[in-house]
């Protein structure tokens, strides 16, 4: 048997941690969302149940994952980001996803920043990319926020995306703000 740790990353407002059983209901309510569409939604209760499962053996296959963002003011699980590689992906990628009540704040940037780095800096991804449907107007913007350029429309899944590349990280200097 494998074992496998999922590192914690603390941000100034957030912490990214294990995804765990008790993000369930959160998850549930979001994949019942039209907003979860874009995330390979809707699901049930058991098909969120697979997905929480699905994260956690992506990080014991792969050494690298989606973290759960906890809001640390209000202890709330407010999110997911971190990478996402599995068969249909054509390379690792850098996604993310937000409850409705935690859009609008900062935390998608806080979130997929920190991940992004850690992955550059210490599971080898570096210069990702990020998988974005046609009518995700707010990832996009997310994207552009974060240094990443338009490269070219892609299939991920049987579905057409855009293909975002973020920049490389500068492994040289130190990573402050987190």
């Amino acid at each position: 048997m494998t074992s496998f740790t999922i590192p914690t990353i603390e941000t100034d407002r957030l912490i990214l941690r294990a995804p765990h059983q008790d993000d369930l209901p959160a998850m549930t309510a979001f994949f019942a969302t039209e907003r979860s569409h874009m995330v390979g939604g809707p699901k049930d209760e058991i098909g969120c149940w697979e997905s929480l499962a699905k994260r956690l053996g992506h990080w014991a296959l792969n050494g690298f994952g989606m973290w759960h963002l906890t809001e640390k003011s209000s202890e709330e699980f407010v999110g997911w980001a971190g990478m996402i590689f599995a068969p249909g992906w054509a390379e690792p990628e850098l996604g993310w996803a937000l409850m409705a009540e935690a859009e609008g704040k900062g935390f998608g940037f806080e979130a997929a920043q920190a991940a992004r780095d850690y992955a550059a800096r210490h599971q080898g991804l570096n210069g990702v990319m990020s998988y974005i449907a046609h009518a995700n107007d707010r990832s996009r913007g997310l994207a552009e926020r974060l240094g990443a350029t338009y490269e070219c429309d892609g299939t991920l899944l049987g579905k057409t995306a855009q293909i975002w590349r973020h920049p490389q990280i500068d492994l040289t200097t130190e990573r402050t703000g987190q």
